[in-house]
């Protein structure tokens, strides 16, 4: 899913240049969608083994949801990458890395969306590859061009499938249909070529800066370590 930021308001004199537009936000829906429907699973084991739980069972579960509920939010809906015209953000489960665009060597995707920089290769996980949806876009992809249709064209009989994602008609812009994760990989190619050969990639302000994110493994850490106590004197 690709969805727009509020627009960056406008940088004090002598500040650093903002980018030219909001940044583009990809997610993955089932993801999401997924991660709903675990934390409602869990949030309704845990309270009940907490609300009638015997003996040692209350605290197993407290440290249990505080070890899961970190993890199934960071493994479904913390996965987001962030694209403007300068830099892109990967947001992973357990660490979140930015790169100008001028440290990019490359985006590609096979089995897995990854992100080429600094001599490293950083996955994306907020676009999965989905082989069946390309399969679909390919099969979508034929049957509009035998028939003669171009999915842009609207009030023709090829119509784009919903898991392309393209939200409007770019004039000129490759009528393929693509599966949503080719899409989005496409767009973020078209963003790091705009900027190509602008600096060096070897420069320091071209490195990767990758942060972890504490804020989820701390308490999910501290969950596990509950967790073997409890089994220690259990």
């Amino acid at each position: 899913m690709t969805s727009p930021r509020s627009d960056r308001p406008s940088p004090p004199d002598g500040g650093p240049a903002q980018p030219a537009y909001a940044d583009r936000v990809y997610r993955s829906m089932a993801g999401m969608i997924g991660g709903v429907g675990l934390l409602v699973v869990a949030c309704w084991l845990g309270g009940d083994a907490i609300a009638n739980g015997k003996g040692h069972t209350p605290w197993f579960a407290i440290a249990g949801l505080l070890l899961a509920l970190p993890i199934i939010i960071a493994l479904t809906l913390r996965p987001a990458v962030f694209a403007n015209s300068e830099r892109i953000r990967v947001r992973n489960p357990f660490r979140t890395i930015t790169v100008p665009w001028t440290g990019v060597a490359g985006v590609r995707s096979s089995y897995t969306t990854e992100l080429l920089a600094g001599e490293k290769k950083y996955q994306l996980w907020a676009i999965p590859v989905s082989l069946r949806a390309r399969k679909r876009a390919a099969r979508q992809d034929a049957k509009a061009k035998a028939a003669g249709d171009d999915a842009f064209t609207p009030g023709r009989g090829g119509s784009r499938p919903p898991y392309s994602r393209r939200p409007t008609p770019v004039p000129g812009a490759d009528p393929t249909i693509r599966a949503w994760s080719d899409q989005a990989l496409a767009e973020l190619r078209e963003l790091a070529e705009a900027r190509e050969g602008a600096a060096d990639p070897a420069a320091p302000e071209s490195a990767p800066v990758v942060r972890w994110c504490w804020e989820v493994l701390a308490p999910a850490l501290a969950g596990a370590v509950v967790l073997i106590v409890l089994g220690a004197i259990s």
